[in-house]
């Protein structure tokens, strides 16, 4: 059977294709990928992202345990602000990529990825000490993204909360949204400004549909997991199970910045790390760009000068810039801008050329 998130019963209505995504059952699109995805670079669109865990992580131990647990430096996090982290294995390979929440001193909110929420909440429960508490409440939560350049003017209709005050990486808890008491939090997974938006479970749809009904003037859609996937493909934001894995460090896929070798507690993954960081990687992840017809997908294989060198980890044509592209990770001395390399496509080896990320900037 498989999972459903508290929006599920209005999918319907608005045109919802679903899919098996990782056990739930979700909209890959509601008008078209291409569609939802312009909306979201050029206006604003609303995904549903329910599927995602919520950990929360409280006591007097809790900082001491993040640091021991997370690559990045969660005692830089003061009350109000978020912080990108990731969790590794004693090898460097990545358990997570996750969203940190500081609440209070003592209460933190880890926001993990779907395919990951039980194996994510044994890792913690597992090198829990002292007196942290730990609790999975991923069921009660809802999470809305509206996402684009137009997000900002349409969320503030809704709310008395000065949002162009709320800084990227900021957020605010107990908002009044029409009524339902939500946490705002000005991140995002797709490139462009916008909000994620924590509610309670039976909060979702009424939250839904007064955002979709406030947005209307703007042309705000719902979009699906299709759109979602090529907006963060071409801001290369890394999804867990091809950028990142358990045999993927994050110094490998380019996520050195979350990975502070430096802070004073030792982190789990630390010494492998640190020297990836001293004396670099084997593989390195790049962004490449067809020469050849062809789309690059996850998992071909890519070769340069006769020898396989890696594979692709995501890769599309691309709606914003019409070009077929990919993520690849590959042996290092092919990973310089300009190399030639060849990805096999039905048999076929097409040309291709190592190109910079991210594909798409937006204008700030």
């Amino acid at each position: 059977m498989l999972k459903r998130t508290p929006l599920f019963p209005v999918y319907e209505r608005y045109g919802a294709k679903t899919i098996d995504f990782g056990g739930w059952e979700l909209p890959v699109q509601f008008t078209s990928i291409k569609e939802e995805h312009e909306a979201v670079r050029t206006r604003a669109g609303l995904f549903d992202v329910s599927h995602m865990g919520e950990l929360v992580v409280k006591g007097r131990d809790s900082l001491a345990f993040l640091q021991k647990m997370m690559t990045n430096d969660v005692a830089k996090l003061t009350d109000g602000r978020a912080q990108y982290t990731l969790m590794c294995y004693e090898d460097g390979g990545t358990v997570d990529d996750l969203l940190i929440y500081k609440k209070a001193d003592e209460e933190y909110l880890l926001v993990v990825n779907a395919a990951n929420i039980e194996k994510d909440f044994a890792w913690l429960n597992k090198h829990a000490f002292g007196g942290v508490q730990l609790e999975n409440v991923s069921a009660e939560i809802a999470q809305l993204a509206l996402q684009g350049p137009l997000a900002e003017q349409v969320l503030q209709k809704l709310i008395n909360l000065d949002l162009s005050a709320l800084k990227f990486f900021a957020f605010q808890d107990n908002v009044d949204l029409q009524g339902v008491k939500a946490l705002i939090s000005r991140t995002g997974y797709t490139g462009e400004d916008g909000f994620e938006i924590y509610c309670r479970a039976e909060d979702a749809i009424a939250l839904w549909e007064a955002i979709l009904e406030a947005g209307k003037e703007e042309g705000v859609i719902p979009c699906g997991l299709g759109a979602r996937d090529t907006l963060r493909f071409e801001a290369a934001l890394p999804l867990y199970g091809q950028e990142l894995s358990k045999d993927i460090t994050p110094i490998e896929a380019g996520l050195g910045f979350a990975v502070k070798t430096n802070k004073e507690i030792d982190f789990i993954g630390k010494d492998v790390l640190k020297k990836q960081k001293e004396e670099g990687t084997a593989r390195k992840l790049v962004g490449i760009e067809m020469i050849d017809k062809g789309i690059p997908r996850h998992g071909y294989k890519v070769f340069a000068k006769g020898e396989e060198i890696g594979f692709i980890t995501t890769g599309t044509q691309s709606p914003t810039l019409k070009k077929n592209i990919g993520l690849a990770l590959v042996k290092t001395e092919f990973a310089g801008l300009g190399s030639k390399v060849e990805v096999e496509i039905r048999n076929k080896r097409l040309k291709a050329k190592v190109i910079a990320t991210p594909f798409y900037k937006r204008a700030k």
